[in-house]
């Protein structure tokens, strides 16, 4: 699955190179094996973003892009349109996708993490709860899936590493609301194709039977 990742986020034509960070060989191995780069990081690392820290200490650049390991058919124009607001606007510092819930299943289930934004198309807040929660009840159209891609620029990313992990990140286990937490804005961009994230057993057995049919 995470050769698939790297294989998509190759195609990205704007990303300069793409690698796969992991503190894991039996990770490291199939993306060599597949002609890609893996790094060997530390294995205290609290959260993706945290590792991606140490490989922007080896590798400098103005923006960074995490692509989780979870998101096999991650389209290149989604990076591409998170790659642009960074480019565009120096002031913003973080970003990431979302893309609008349609099913009110999805919008109930912890494992789905949802997004609601500001007018600006900043981060109010991310949560596994069913958010915004409409108080006569059901889901509203503003109800969004967040997709676990980032972009940071290179300063932003070595102080989000530094800062003490929030109480909020600790309850919610996500890493993103270290930045809100400590008074950070993050840019949420729509995606352009809603991708499969792998997080149960269900969705594994959906994203193996999306790659049958892309065979076929």
């Amino acid at each position: 699955m995470v050769v698939r990742v790297w294989q998509q986020a190759a195609k990205a034509r704007s990303l300069l190179r793409v690698v796969v960070a992991t503190d894991d060989e039996r990770i490291a191995a199939p993306v060599r094996l597949a002609g890609g780069t893996a790094i060997m990081t530390a294995t205290t690392h609290q959260s993706g973003t945290d590792r991606i820290a140490e490989v922007a200490q080896q590798m400098r650049a103005d923006i960074y892009l995490n692509v989780q390991g979870d998101l096999p058919f991650i389209a290149p124009e989604d990076l591409e349109a998170l790659a642009a607001p960074m480019r565009a606007d120096s002031s913003i510092a973080m970003a990431t996708l979302a893309t609008p819930i349609v099913d009110v299943l999805e919008w109930k289930n912890p494992n789905v993490v949802k997004v609601v934004c500001g007018a600006n198309g900043d981060a109010l807040y991310f949560s596994r709860s069913p958010i915004p929660g409409a108080r006569d009840g059901g889901m509203t159209k503003e109800a969004l899936r967040h997709i676990g891609v980032y972009a940071y620029r290179r300063d932003f990313l070595m102080k989000f590493a530094s800062l003490p992990q929030g109480v909020l990140e600790q309850i919610e286990q996500l890493e993103q609301l270290r930045a809100l937490e400590h008074g950070y804005r993050i840019r949420v961009v729509t995606s352009v194709s809603p991708s499969i994230e792998v997080d149960t057993m269900d969705d594994l057995a959906r994203a193996r039977e999306a790659a049958e049919g892309s065979m076929r």
